[in-house]
């Protein structure tokens, strides 16, 4: 095909061991209002024992597909055609039977969201179990001790109460390791990984991927990743596969694709990628080695960072640390927390729970302050908390210079306070009314407002439109009609359509592929840089605050563990959760990702964590 494109002679292939899936010619189409529409053409591929091939692209471009119907999971308005052999045998045209045998026992699958992958109602020792005995003539005491070992294999720190826990018991990477548990119980031959760490913090994904690789050098695996992060890719594979439009685009090592991209797409696809420690921006002077750093900070020796290398860094930051003296922000705060706790109210039985305990922050007019940390440490209550939705239990929060910790016995006072602030929610999909068309969510906040309605609100709403980048045409489509990257647009323009002088953005881009989180990203800097608003930005990824940021708050259980600028945190980070969390983003860079694990390894055994 002219599309395709390999990077280097098919020499550069892994010899680890011999070839245990081989894909030829595979194509897969959907019926759709009696047409068959392709997700996947002629895709060629093989993955040999103990080697890791990473397929990676943007969302629609049929990776998951073609996955999927390796094992025959696909819908029945699906068709597949061309060869798939597991050991050399075939597997597309096989009875029932034959494919059902295979599933589990030879090939197994680690979904993307542990929690709808295990059954709820069944224990998590139970699951593993089932699948144990489906394959192996086994009592069910031999089950119960192999599926102890499977979760000690998986490093849960207590095997026992996990096998005796059902799944909404466990944290979100405790699911993930025992569905890890549950894939290897049978011993794979090949392991199908569908976005294993999408769904978690920057350090449970930093565990997984570690487990991952651990669990492949002792089984000795295939393992196919399926997944758009760039920086799982490079911590993970030998070999990637780009796929575009049911295309594979381009194929190599590595090495190879990371630092010689042939494909346009591939290159487009790596440009998108925000690295982090490179989010200085135009007045940023050198980008930020945050390897160098964290090596500075615990006095760690590594070789990619000589003595020199340190001393221009502590120089580097002593200037930094001056620049953010002198650049302080003056005039009143947009949002201001003193001494400030948050609880979740008490309902039924279930007691009151303080989520966040003793928080001081300042958002100046203007500003952006990037409010990171890992599932459960708080930051989305903060945000929650300054729009209103949750209560003040002790200390003082203002907001636009309105005092509200007491404002829920004060509903005229809220709704005022409301006017000024805009939100922009985590999935775009689920914070839209599927029932209206976008220009009347949109409008909605300023017909509600009484600020516009007739001929003017239909100006407004077109403004916005435009303001977002969207065509005007677009007002009368329903939000299912649109990509996510077009949603979260929507969910913009609806935030701004009160002109808010405090926007909070809770986790806006997560949940978006890398090049549309880079366009909604810089779309969101000029909307910031043009009307001037103040942003709390809450995430837990690290690159995509330190492009936007111009303050970071570091939050851990509840606290504000450390805070001050973007340089200050990632040039000399103090707290030890703050160095941990820096060293667990991956890099889209192999060999500097190696770096950085060897460094968290560091972090990790001196006991910082």
């Amino acid at each position: 095909m002219s599309d395709y494109i390999s990077t280097g002679p098919a020499t550069t292939r892994s010899s680890k061991g011999p070839v245990v899936l081989e894909v030829r010619n595979l194509s897969v189409d959907f019926g759709v209002e009696k047409t068959w529409v392709p997700a996947a053409v002629g895709l060629d591929y093989e993955v040999r024992a103990g080697e890791v091939l990473a397929i990676v692209g943007e969302s629609g471009s049929g990776k998951s597909a073609s996955s999927m119907a390796l094992l025959g999971l696909l819908p029945s308005n699906s068709r597949v055609s061309g060869s798939v052999k597991l050991s050399g045998k075939e597997l597309l045209g096989a009875d029932e039977s034959n494919i059902r045998s295979v599933r589990g026992k030879d090939v197994a699958v680690i979904f993307q969201e542990p929690m709808t992958a295990l059954n709820p109602v069944y224990t998590v020792g139970a699951q593993i179990v089932e699948t144990i005995r489906l394959h192996n003539e086994v009592s069910p005491d031999q089950a119960r001790e192999r599926a102890l070992q499977m979760l000690d294999l998986v490093e849960l720190p207590d095997p026992e109460k996990a096998f005796k826990s059902y799944p909404h018991q466990l944290s979100g990477g405790q699911r993930q390791r025992a569905m890890i548990a549950q894939s290897l119980s049978c011993d794979p031959k090949l392991l199908i990984a569908d976005e294993p760490t999408t769904a978690l913090d920057v350090t449970v994904q930093a565990e997984i991927l570690d487990l991952m690789r651990n669990l492949r050098n002792k089984l000795d695996s295939a393992i196919v990743l399926i997944t758009h992060d760039m920086g799982v890719v490079a911590d993970l594979a030998d070999r990637i596969a780009v796929m575009r439009r049911g295309l594979i685009v381009e194929t190599g090592t590595a090495e190879q694709i990371f630092h010689n991209p042939q494909h346009p797409y591939t290159q487009a696809l790596l440009a998108a990628v925000p690295h982090l420690g490179q989010g200085g921006g135009e007045g940023a002077e050198t980008d930020v080695d945050v390897t160098a750093a964290l090596a500075a900070a615990t006095h760690a020796e590594l070789e990619s960072v000589d003595h020199e290398e340190l001393v221009r860094r502590e120089r580097e930051n002593a200037a930094a640390l001056a620049a953010a003296a002198a650049a302080r922000p003056t005039g009143e705060p947009v949002l201001e927390l003193t001494d400030v706790a948050i609880e979740y109210p008490k309902q039924g039985r279930v007691p009151a729970f303080r989520a966040v305990e003793g928080a001081n922050l300042t958002i100046y007019p203007g500003q952006v302050v990037g409010l990171v940390g890992e599932s459960g440490s708080g930051k989305t209550t903060v945000g929650r908390a300054a729009v209103g939705l949750l209560p003040v239990a002790a200390g003082t929060m203002r907001v636009v210079g309105q005092d509200i910790s007491a404002a829920k016995k004060n509903g005229r006072q809220l709704h005022s306070v409301r006017r000024h602030i805009g939100m922009v929610f985590q999935d775009p999909s689920s914070s839209l009314n599927p029932r209206l068309p976008i220009g009347e969510s949109i409008g909605e906040p300023m017909y509600l407002a009484r600020v516009a309605k007739g001929a003017d609100l239909q100006k407004r709403i077109e403004a916005l439109l435009d303001q977002v980048e969207l065509p005007r045409a677009y007002r009368n489509r329903y939000p299912h009609e649109l990509s996510g990257g077009q949603k979260q647009r929507v969910g913009i323009a609806r935030a701004l359509s009160l002109k808010p002088k405090l926007m909070v953005a809770d986790e806006p881009t997560s949940a978006l592929d890398v090049s549309v989180q880079a366009k909604v990203l810089e779309l969101f800097q000029n909307l910031q840089r043009e009307l001037g608003f103040a942003c709390l930005f809450v995430t837990h990824d690290l690159a995509v605050v330190d492009v936007l940021a111009d303050r970071i708050c570091v939050m851990q259980r509840g606290r504000i563990v450390e805070q001050g600028t973007r340089d200050q945190i990632l040039r000399n980070p103090q707290e030890p959760y703050t160095q941990r969390l820096l060293a667990a983003v991956p890099l889209p860079d192999p060999e500097r990702q190696r770096e950085r694990r060897e460094l968290r390894a560091q972090l990790l055994a001196a006991g910082l964590d």
